[in-house]
């Protein structure tokens, strides 16, 4: 056998003796990737899923909500009660809690809503009836508010909450002979839970419209005990302070009720007439035009700030700020205002009545004259109404003479 290409080698190879330097870094470099492989990795989060958060248990929401309101801190209280609904939808008496703070804020359609869902989970809860109830009050709907009541009250014979919001619907609806029905419920209430707010509450208003003032600011005075930074309450006190010609109490627990509630313009319209009542028409005027600007498409604010402006003996301001109540129109910034119709109490007695006699005042009884005919033809039963319409009829004949009265249709 023939061999190619030349002369073999048949020497051994020998090997390199290894760097101790590259060893350590490889054995480094392994220990390292197992590490990232075990305790790394795992830790990681999953790339394009959301990463978790921590989430809060119920009962710490409800604390916290419950803190909130304590604290008259009702927004957070609302969204801590959502964030608790969401921890557990299926529960009402959460459902049943917010509405109750939502009613405390104004937020009574919301309030109506969360009412409704309490008895989507519990169609026979007493209470989400009575909360619903409250809410319907407030905006005025007194029979659907009736109706929820008396079922709240057929579920739970023992509801001291249902008798109390029932006493104050049918006070807010100013039927006199509802009074002594309104007395009764109050003392039920009083009777099944005497230290609860909403007792105490529903008997200073009993107590307020019988007249019984001084009892009246004990059972307020007692339901800010329980919780002092409710706006109503304050109001409602500074309302009974005004009452008994306290003005300067009067105003103190009404500007409370502003520092809790400062989107609120009933507040402001009921300091303006505390201070008319002392005879302070430019404090009077300037709670007034507070009250405007929060709500200027409201015509029965234009109508206080008109009554105010008459007497202050700005008539001509007056007559404009009136003119928007009884005929409707645009404010000098463009906002449309819809008049209302002619009806007795203050509508009569202080808007359409301080509008005529304003503008007898700047000689203008051709626009006056009909105003008052309305008020004389139409609601001669109202008789504040009726005596401003006559005395001002008086006056224009006296000096422009005017035509015998004679039916108009109402403005």
């Amino acid at each position: 056998m023939y061999l190619r290409g030349g002369k073999l080698n048949m020497k051994k190879r020998t090997r390199r003796p290894s760097n101790p330097f590259w060893i350590i870094i490889l054995v480094v470099a392994i220990a390292a990737l197992i590490y990232f492989n075990q305790v790394v990795v795992p830790d990681m989060p999953a790339l394009f899923v959301p990463s978790p958060t921590p989430t809060r248990s119920q009962e710490s929401l409800l604390n916290e909500a419950q803190a909130y309101v304590a604290d008259g801190k009702l927004s957070q209280a609302i969204d801590t009660y959502k964030q608790a609904i969401l921890a557990d939808p299926r529960n009402p008496s959460i459902f049943i809690e917010l509405a109750r703070i939502q009613i405390f804020a104004g937020l009574y359609k919301e309030a109506i809503t969360n009412a409704e869902n309490a008895l989507l989970l519990n169609p026979n809860n007493s209470m989400a009836y009575a909360i619903k109830a409250s809410a319907l009050d407030y905006l005025g709907t007194y029979d659907e508010a009736e109706v929820a009541v008396s079922k709240a009250i057929e579920l739970d014979p023992n509801n001291a909450a249902a008798y109390a919001i029932y006493t104050e619907i049918l006070l807010d609806q100013g039927q006199f002979e509802d009074l002594q029905a309104a007395i009764d419920l109050s003392q039920k209430a009083q009777a099944l839970d005497p230290t609860a707010l909403e007792t105490r509450r529903a008997r200073g208003y009993v107590l307020f419209n019988t007249g019984n003032y001084p009892e009246s600011i004990q059972e307020y005075q007692a339901a800010i005990a329980i919780n002092d930074k409710l706006w109503d309450l304050h109001y409602s006190l500074g309302a009974v302070y005004k009452m008994q010609g306290e003005y300067d109490k009067a105003v103190q627990e009404m500007l409370t009720g502003v520092a809790l509630n400062p989107t609120n313009p009933d507040i402001l319209i009921e300091i303006s007439r505390t201070y008319a009542a002392e005879g302070q028409y430019g404090k009077a005027i300037q709670y007034a035009e507070q009250a405007v600007s929060l709500d200027p498409s409201n015509p029965r604010l234009h109508g206080n700030l008109g009554v105010m402006l008459y007497q202050n003996d700005e008539y001509a301001r007056a007559a404009d700020e009136l003119s928007l109540v009884v005929h409707g129109g645009t404010t000098a910034d463009g906002t449309v205002v819809e008049g209302l119709p002619l009806a007795p109490g203050r509508v009569a007695n202080d808007y359409y009545s301080l509008y005529a006699l304003s503008l007898t005042q700047l000689d203008q009884c051709a626009e006056a004259v009909p105003i008052m005919q309305a008020i004389l033809t139409s609601i001669a039963e109202d008789e504040v109404a009726y005596y401003n319409a006559t005395q001002g009829m008086d006056y224009c004949r006296s000096t422009v003479g005017t035509p015998d009265i004679e039916p108009t249709p109402t403005p």
